[in-house]
C-alpha cells in the first residue's frame, strides 16, 4: 500500500511537471523523451510476453519467446528487469536479470550466472537491451535537432520532433541514437541506433498502437539492420498485465530458485 502511494505521488508530480511544459513554448528535449517514455512504459510494475521473430528477405528463420517482468526503481527512475526464456524448449528456463546497474545471464544447465552486455544478441537484429523495459530519458541525454516529417512502419506521414540521444553513462545499450517522436501524441515512431565508433547498427519502427497496460502503446517493434535491410526482427508484445513483482526476484542469488510462471 505504501509503495502504491509513493508511486502514485511520484507519477502525479512527474506528469504535472511535464503537463505544464508546452513543446511549442520551450519544452526541453529531455521532457519530450520523458513523455514518450510514458507512452512506451507504465509506471506500475508489470509483466509482458515478447515474441522475437527473425526474417531474412521476408522469410522467417528463427523465433524466441520471453516473459519480461519489470518494476520501476523509485530512486533511479529506471526499471529493474527479469527476463525468462519460454521457447524454444532448448532455451526454456534461462534467465536474464537487470538490477543494480548490472546484467546477469543464468543458465539452469550450468547453474551459474555470468555478467553480460546489453548488446548481447538474442535473435536476429534484437539484442537483450532491446527487450528490456527502459526509460530513454534516464539512459540518454537528449538534444532537439528540429522538426521532420517521416514515414512510419505503415508508410504514413508523421510530423515528428527529431532528437539526438547520447548515452548518459555506460549502462545504456547504445552509445548514440536518433529518435523521432510524433508531435502532440508523443508516440515513438522511429529510432536509429549507433555504436561507439559512430556506425549505424539498426533502425527500429514502433507500430500497432493498441490498448495495453492502461493506454494506447506500441505492441510491435520492427528492428532492421542498418546496412543489410533484408535482415529484420519483429518484437511482438502481448499478454501484458499489471503485476506486483516481488523485489526478491531481482536478486542474483535468487535466480536458481525462481519460479516466475
Amino acid at each position: 500500500m505504501r509503495q502504491s502511494l509513493v508511486i502514485g505521488l511520484l507519477t502525479t508530480s512527474f506528469l504535472g511537471t511535464l503537463a505544464g511544459a508546452d513543446p511549442a513554448k520551450g519544452s526541453t528535449a529531455q521532457e519530450i523523451v520523458a513523455q514518450s517514455d510514458l507512452v512506451r512504459n507504465p509506471v506500475q510494475s508489470f509483466e509482458t510476453v515478447t515474441t522475437l521473430t527473425e526474417y531474412v528477405s521476408g522469410r522467417q528463420r528463427s523465433q524466441e519467446e520471453l516473459a519480461v517482468y519489470s518494476k520501476l526503481d523509485l530512486a533511479t527512475r529506471q526499471y529493474r528487469n527479469l527476463v525468462q526464456y519460454l521457447a524454444p524448449p532448448r532455451d526454456a528456463g534461462k534467465r536474464v536479470l537487470l538490477g543494480g546497474g548490472a546484467l546477469w545471464f543464468y543458465d539452469p544447465a550450468s547453474k551459474a550466472s555470468v555478467r553480460i552486455s546489453p548488446q548481447q544478441r538474442l535473435v536476429g537484429q534484437a539484442a537483450i537491451g532491446d527487450v528490456l523495459t527502459v526509460n530513454f530519458a534516464v539512459d540518454y541525454s537528449a538534444k532537439l535537432l528540429g522538426d521532420e516529417t517521416v514515414e512510419d512502419a505503415e508508410r504514413r506521414q508523421r510530423h515528428c520532433w527529431h532528437l539526438e540521444l547520447k548515452a548518459a553513462d555506460d549502462q545504456a545499450t547504445y552509445a548514440r541514437a536518433e529518435y523521432w517522436i510524433e508531435e502532440g501524441s508523443h508516440y515513438p515512431i522511429k529510432a536509429r541506433f549507433y555504436s561507439d565508433s559512430g556506425r549505424a547498427l539498426k533502425i527500429a519502427y514502433y507500430r500497432h498502437f493498441v490498448q495495453r497496460l492502461g493506454r494506447l502503446r506500441p505492441s510491435e517493434v520492427v528492428i532492421i539492420d542498418a546496412v543489410d535491410t533484408s535482415l529484420a526482427t519483429i518484437a511482438s508484445l502481448h499478454d501484458s498485465k499489471f503485476r506486483d513483482v516481488p523485489d526478491i526476484w531481482f536478486q542474483r542469488d535468487y535466480l536458481p530458485r525462481l519460479d516466475a510462471r
